[in-house]
């Protein structure tokens, strides 16, 4: 979109990763900044060091004045603050358009963007479609593009890449509710909503304000751009249904007469009466009917943007799974190990689960974002042979899974203390998953830390693999 922020008073609210990274973006576009941070605890001079090498930011601690306030054009809030808090409300009450780091980016950027949101799914998703992309770049066929940039809750923040932006390039971002609480004229050319099951409601309070948010992703486009939907997602079809952006659908358990279809074990793609197979589940190097989904959300966004079905099929093949996300680690004694740490929901966790063919040693427990845990203690079946637990949680899960008749539960009181376990109890020919349906925090910093640890833990064991 590309808007001039050269000299307005922009207020960046929250001194965290993502407050710094605005406000180097910000600076480098010629704005005046305040960097506030509610914490008074905060040492100004080590955040100091964290700005751009002669930074002119103010800093302000403690304190949301009315004298800030009124010097304030636009607000940009951090993600992790949530948009209900009273500064929250006070800066929106004043009248000042409140941006999130994503509306921040889109406006300092050029080119095309495909935005990936939803529960599960986004961070496999969106690689995939960004290796795509890339690989179309050295093909030299229509449409032309110079650079692609993969950003967002994945890694690299989209404010850092905002300014390498072109005219000629794209950025595939994967978006979360957090970010989408906040845009105002964020529009993807290609947008995709993978699946929406219950998480994060300790942010949003109730599921109907979760999917108003997730829904937000196309708020801006028009009959030009796509969406892509799962079919098989009960408040996604029907809001594809309503849309007023032409929408693309994915089923993994029926064929549909237009969109993109599991039939046996061919993806294909049916449009205009014609049907165009895709690619074969078999030659696909990811576990899982949740990924066959994942694969179909990044396959209709790429067609949607006239990307070529060869160029497709192409990288499809080759693509490797995501780390943490159920990626194998090793076979130790004659038992394989598996890294879901990035599975942290029960609906996630469910799809970790429902991946394993073997008999399997579930290590699970973490952080409590207000899940309940019934439907995928139910899912286990006769795969789960053992549940180790271990954080906050255990004791919520351990009494779900009693309620559910699930009591092969062994209760543990660190990590390294539930992978020992896992390890005593699984067998030769079972496997070890970490898929905690929890997130990290009190732990561990993050779930990469948390599946790095795991992977080291199962490394250090004795006997080949790796």
């Amino acid at each position: 979109m590309h808007v001039d922020l050269q000299g307005k008073h922009v207020l960046v609210f929250g001194a965290g990763v993502s407050g710094i990274g605005a406000d180097e973006l910000l600076e480098a576009k010629g704005a005046v900044v305040t960097l506030y941070d509610g914490n008074t605890k905060t040492d100004e001079s080590k955040l100091r060091e964290k700005l751009p090498e002669g930074s002119r930011t103010r800093i302000v601690l403690g304190e949301l004045s009315q004298e800030l306030l009124d010097d304030t054009e636009i607000a940009v809030i951090s993600p992790g603050v949530p948009v209900d808090t009273g500064d929250a409300r006070r800066i929106m009450d004043a009248g000042i358009p409140l941006w999130g780091e994503v509306e921040l980016a889109y406006a300092c950027s050029r080119g095309e963007v495909l935005a990936i949101t939803g529960t599960n799914g986004k961070t496999t998703t969106t690689t995939l479609l960004g290796e795509i992309m890339k690989y179309h770049t050295t093909c030299k066929t229509e449409p032309e593009i110079d650079q692609v940039f993969v950003v967002g809750n994945i890694g690299t923040p989209y404010t850092q890449a905002a300014l390498q932006t072109t005219n000629s390039s794209v950025a595939v971002a994967e978006i979360s509710s957090f970010q989408l609480e906040t845009i105002l004229t964020f529009h993807p050319r290609v947008s995709a909503i993978t699946n929406i099951t219950p998480d994060h409601l300790n942010r949003h309070h109730t599921m109907e304000e979760y999917i108003r948010v997730k829904e937000r992703i196309c708020e801006n486009q028009t009959g030009e751009d796509t969406c892509v939907l799962n079919y098989e997602d009960d408040v996604l079809r029907k809001f594809g249904q309503e849309l007023h952006v032409p929408v693309l659908f994915f089923s993994s358990r029926r064929i549909l007469p237009e969109g993109l279809s599991l039939n046996g074990d061919m993806i294909e793609y049916r449009k205009n009466g014609t049907c165009i197979p895709v690619v074969s589940r078999k030659e696909l190097n990811l576990p899982g009917i949740h990924n066959v989904e994942n694969v179909m959300t990044a396959v209709g966004m790429a067609l949607a943007f006239g990307i070529d079905m060869e160029e497709i099929r192409t990288v499809c093949r080759s693509f490797q799974a995501v780390e943490h996300r159920i990626e194998y680690v090793a076979e130790k004694g004659g038992v394989v190990y598996y890294n879901d740490s990035k599975g942290t929901n029960p609906d996630a966790a469910i799809r970790a689960v429902e991946a394993m063919d073997r008999p399997t040693v579930l290590l699970a427990g973490g952080y409590d974002k207000d899940s309940s845990y019934e439907e995928w203690i139910r899912s286990f079946g006769t795969r789960v042979k053992a549940l180790v637990l271990v954080g906050a949680t255990k004791e919520k899960i351990a009494k779900a899974a009693r309620e559910c008749g699930f009591e092969a539960i062994h209760m543990t009181e660190s990590f390294e203390e539930a992978f020992e376990t896992c390890t005593h109890l699984a067998a030769p020919g079972d496997a070890v998953l970490l898929s905690p349906a929890c997130a990290s925090w009190g732990m561990f910093p993050n779930y990469e830390v948390r599946g790095r640890v795991f992977k080291d833990l199962v490394n250090a064991l004795p006997g080949e693999g790796a």
